[in-house]
């Protein structure tokens, strides 16, 4: 498993085939690319509070908004892109100590995933988290997270405390717009005798205009 502390310091793990090697390409902020007014978040203690941790890179270390889990201490957040991702790494800020999530699951494309169907899909990545007060960075498999429409992290359990809190998520990677798709016209494949007709003067003038 690889990650990485905000200072860049980097962090070998028994998975070492977790990322793709050293080239991984382009890897910027996703946060402008994030559609953030249908984030959401199931067992967050407020509504709305998932929305707190999507923040920008510069805001990253304030502690004074953050989502606090509810009845017990797992939490899903669903985070839709407004377009096509490539996502290469995933950055969390937790704590304070037993309060940090200890695993995370990543889904992609899924937009019914909640505490009853979470465990019956397989997860895109799994990672094991470290308990830290720092902002950890954990890579991603980029073979499996192209064309990702949205988002969703299953946090299950944490380090032993009753509830998970999490101040900061940030996304890396790549985007690209989606462009709306061509309208295909079918034609019958009985022809028409009307199509063979022989144009008018006025027809005529007008095809050759356009």
């Amino acid at each position: 498993m690889s990650h990485c502390h905000d200072e860049h310091e980097s962090h070998e793990h028994e998975d070492e085939h977790s990322h793709d090697g050293p080239d991984r390409g382009t890897e910027t902020s996703l946060y402008s690319r994030i559609d953030r007014e249908n984030v959401r978040c199931l067992n967050e203690s407020s509504p709305g509070l998932g929305k707190n941790v999507i923040k920008p890179w510069h805001e990253r270390n304030d502690t004074t908004k953050f989502v606090e889990s509810d009845v017990d201490e797992q939490l899903i957040l669903f985070i839709p892109f407004t377009g096509s991702v490539k996502l290469k790494s995933i950055s969390i800020k937790s704590g304070p100590g037993n309060s940090c999530p200890s695993k995370m699951k990543a889904y992609i494309n899924r937009e019914d995933i909640d505490f009853d169907t979470v465990d019956s899909y397989a997860a895109t990545q799994e990672w094991e988290l470290i308990s830290s007060p720092d902002n950890i960075e954990y890579v991603t498999r980029m073979t499996k997270m192209y064309n990702v429409r949205n988002l969703t992290l299953y946090f299950p359990e944490n380090f032993g405390d009753d509830v998970t809190r999490i101040f900061y998520i940030g996304l890396k990677g790549e985007w690209t717009e989606i462009k709306s798709d061509q309208i295909i016209t079918i034609y019958e494949s009985t022809p028409n005798p009307a199509d063979h007709k022989n144009p008018t003067e006025d027809e005529r003038i007008h095809h050759t205009i356009n």
